[in-house]
């Protein structure tokens, strides 16, 4: 009975030291102040250009989008932040939409993936197929160690104003565009 109690306390022991732990990583990747110095020395610097296919197989420049209140966001389908951040997205799309906003996704995904969760979720904004090369674009926006979800809010000057590693929420978001718009 002393050996199974005792199993028992240094398991919880060990899941207690693993979850600490795990969350003291989890926030030291989320205010890393190295990276948080390379995306915010993107703040106010021209968006960098690229260009990639939508899920129609039709390439799109970001330039289509000058003058607009651009929000960059880059994603994938496996990606649990993501995932929950999207329906933030295209609330925010229908919501500000006439007023200038377009929400611009940028999935490192294969197409047939991304489709199947456009159509599961009911995306409506554009949704640009990166696969790898997105993940070199989001470290042109200031992304420098790759994390999901990124996101970059362009003005309409196609200035980057803004670019935030992780999920973001709708309140913080407005906080960013509603000047802008």
């Amino acid at each position: 009975m002393a050996v199974k109690s005792s199993r028992l306390i240094a398991g919880a022991l060990v899941f207690l030291v693993g979850a600490v732990g795990g969350n003291v990583f989890y926030k030291w990747a989320q205010n890393n102040s190295e990276a948080n110095v390379v995306a915010q020395q993107m703040v106010s610097k021209p968006r960098p250009e690229f260009s990639l296919p939508d899920v129609e197989g039709q390439t799109r420049n970001i330039s289509e989008w000058d003058g607009k209140v651009t929000v960059v966001n880059f994603w994938a389908t496996w990606c649990p932040p993501c995932r929950k951040e999207i329906p933030v997205l295209i609330e925010l799309q229908e919501t500000y939409e006439n007023q200038g906003l377009q929400i611009i996704g940028v999935a490192i995904d294969s197409k047939e993936k991304v489709q199947d969760f456009m159509d599961t979720m009911g995306i409506e904004y554009p949704s640009l197929i990166g696969e790898n090369n997105a993940i070199e674009i989001s470290k042109n926006y200031g992304n420098r160690y790759s994390a999901l979800p990124f996101t970059a809010i362009i003005n309409r000057q196609g200035e980057i104003t803004f670019t935030h590693r992780g999920e973001l929420t709708r309140e913080h978001v407005e906080e960013i565009i509603k000047p802008l718009l």
